[in-house]
């Protein structure tokens, strides 16, 4: 009996003794951690995250180095708050103190960023593109806008700045896992098709294609044809498509330049229009998102509120396919140029050289990929057996649309193919179909004696070897991207758009923003995920939900989604610091400031086009397929007009001042 009762005593003692700490525990100041930006820029809002990791609330306030309170509220027990919309205009209001106070007890953190105009945080992305077109040095181009970026954000410290650039954005920007994904997916493609080269496959490939291949456009359609079949993925797209048709390209006399603007130009645009590909799931989401934060919003009445709340996001996209002017056009604008055989600018006199025997690339370029390597070169005796290389290639393929059916099924809310791929993770599926493309081409080089094992491993190692300058240039803009997001530098453009607009110059002015904020960060998803929750509550303000369903206020909703997803892909195109850029200057093994220069200036007709006809004639009354029509006759007429092919023969312009 004592037993049981000194047992019973010292449970009691022990729930006491806890109950106690408890106690003590929470009769203390809250553990509230404070996460505030290196750099605030001058009347741009910034935001603080409060992670408050006791078991009490806590009130929060900020205030200015003038007293004046900036922010207010609480932080719950055990979880996070973010102080949003934080706004500061003279270096005179730093630094600023968040005040945090618990039952028993407070704390006071003191915040100082380094304080700057707007502008500067334009300052690194335009260097490093502006350097990058001027010495065509890519490296050093993109290292010089990181380090500028870094030389702000550690306060004009400039020793400082150096290490800032590889600890803060370098190496972050390797260890991000989607990142790191692309980079290795695309080594085990280069692996893959060192393997299928050294083992005659390729060389294959060119040969049984050669009776359709005959003329460099029925190899440029070809190409052409492979970008829109791969619709489902754009990386997936761009690596495959430039891999697999360069060896075609080149036999035929085909600029490397020429090859990468088909590779880009039907990348981004099919897998942004196609509703069965990788980036719909995520363009539906973030439309969901954008709809919600409009029916939340004052002045919104309750039957449109209720409109916007119960519209499928999907439908809406799917509305909004015919306002895509810019992909659609950027579609056309590759088969007109294939069609008609001419080109202009750059472009036109990259393909005369290499039609005259001046090479597919220029004599100074600087090759992304080393395509000449003795490694890189069928071995001596190797059969040209083409599908040494088709059933690897078509191995990826497979695989990766199984991998984001079986993935995605998973944690799809529901069974449709749109919410499946929503669902999946695109960067698992390309590297599975990667490295199943990699066992197949060894195995079956060396199954057939055509390779030893080691001989395979080596080719498959050089392959890799071969993508490392495009590895390097991939993750500086990365890293370039973060310094822009460290800078605020979308949050800077987008505060172009506060103001009082006319909702008919609403489309047109959010194509020319999101085409600079992609142009400037080189992230086109980054750009939707910034101005898609911003600009449709922006237009449902301007009157862009009344009658939902129907009506020109709808169409200028419609277009205004649009708008931001192809000024994104339109920003994309032109930006030397863009991801899909970069690789299709790799898969194309061209000089990227050079395919940058040369598809410039289609990007910019069709672009100007699409606002002119497509968002601005839309706007004010112009039928979608009208601006469709008007603006295929108008790249028509300027590829025939102001054209000329690569055998000579100029455009009227050209040929009317030549006579002249």
């Amino acid at each position: 009996m004592k037993a049981i009762v000194s047992v019973l005593a010292g449970l009691v003692l022990t729930l006491a003794a806890g109950i106690s700490d408890s106690a003590a525990q929470d009769s203390g100041p809250p553990d509230v951690a404070v996460t505030a930006p290196a750099v605030a820029l001058a009347g741009v809002p910034f935001s603080i995250t409060l992670d408050n990791s006791s078991v009490v609330s806590a009130r929060y306030r900020v205030v200015d180095a003038s007293g004046r309170e900036l922010a207010e509220g609480e932080v719950p027990g055990a979880d996070s708050a973010r102080i949003a919309d934080l706004e500061i205009e003279r270096r005179e209001q730093l630094p600023l103190r968040v005040t945090i106070a618990g039952p028993a007890g407070g704390s006071e953190e003191i915040v100082r960023p380094h304080l700057f105009p707007g502008w500067i945080s334009l300052l690194p992305p335009l260097i490093a593109i502006a350097l990058a077109l001027i010495f065509r040095e890519v490296v050093l181009a993109l290292f010089a806008g990181v380090w500028l970026g870094a030389l702000f954000y550690a306060g004009l410290n400039p020793l400082s700045a150096t290490w800032r650039t590889i600890d803060t954005f370098i190496v972050p920007s390797l260890a991000n896992t989607n990142q790191a994904s692309i980079l290795v997916f695309s080594l085990l493609l280069g692996g893959m098709v060192g393997v299928m080269s050294r083992a005659g496959g390729t060389l294959g490939i060119v040969e049984a294609v050669r009776p359709l291949a005959s003329t460099p456009r029925r190899a440029q359609f070809a190409t052409y044809l492979g970008g829109l079949a791969i619709f489902f993925d754009d990386y997936a797209n761009t690596l495959i498509v430039g891999n697999t048709f360069r060896p075609i390209t080149d036999r035929l006399r085909v600029s490397r330049e020429k090859l990468s603007y088909i590779v880009d130009s039907t990348a981004a645009p099919v897998a942004a229009i196609v509703f069965v590909s990788t980036w719909v799931g995520y363009e539906v989401s973030l439309i969901r998102q954008g709809l919600d934060i409009a029916a939340g919003q004052s002045g919104v009445t309750p039957d449109v509120a209720a409109g916007l709340s119960a519209a499928n996001p999907f439908a809406v996209f799917i509305h909004s396919i015919p306002y895509l002017f810019y992909p659609i056009l950027a579609l056309l604008m590759v088969g007109l140029v294939i069609f008609t055989g001419r080109d202009f600018g750059p472009m036109l006199a990259a393909e005369r050289r290499a039609r005259s025997g001046g090479g597919v690339h220029g004599p100074d370029a600087i090759l992304m990929v080393d395509t000449d390597s003795s490694e890189m070169q069928p071995q001596e005796g190797a059969p040209h057996r083409w599908y040494n290389a088709a059933i690897p290639v078509l191995s990826v393929i497979i695989v990766v649309l199984l991998g984001l059916y079986f993935d995605g099924r998973v944690s799809a809310a529901s069974g449709s193919l749109v919410d499946i791929l929503a669902a999946a993770n695109p960067f698992n599926a390309l590297l599975w179909g990667s490295l199943a493309g990699c066992i197949l081409a060894i195995a079956m080089s060396v199954g057939q004696r055509i390779l030893t094992l080691q001989g395979a491993i080596s080719a498959w190692l050089a392959g890799m070897k071969s993508m490392m300058l495009a590895f390097v240039i991939l993750l500086l803009a990365w890293s370039l991207g973060a310094v822009t997001a460290q800078l605020s530098t979308a949050a800077y453009l987008t505060g172009l758009l506060e103001g009082n607009l006319a909702p008919q110059v609403l489309p047109a002015l959010v194509f020319i923003t999101a085409g600079a904020i992609a142009f400037a960060t080189g992230t086109s998803w980054a750009t939707m995920a910034i101005l898609l929750p911003l600009v449709i509550p922006l237009s449902v303000a301007l009157g862009g939900a009344v009658g939902f369903e129907h009506g020109a206020s709808y169409e200028i909703l419609l277009a205004t989604t649009a708008a931001v997803l192809a000024g994104s892909i339109f920003g994309d195109h032109c930006s030397p610091i863009s991801d899909t850029t970069v690789l299709s200057s790799m898969a194309s093994a061209s000089d990227h400031v050079d395919h940058v220069r040369t598809q410039l200036p289609y990007a910019l007709v069709v672009a100007v086009l699409a606002v002119v006809a497509g968002s601005l004639g839309t706007a004010y009354g112009v039928p979608w397929w009208i601006a469709y029509l008007v603006s295929g006759g108008a790249l028509f007429g300027a590829l025939r007009f102001f054209g000329g092919t690569a055998d000579g023969e100029e455009g009227t312009a050209s040929a009317d001042a030549g006579a002249g």
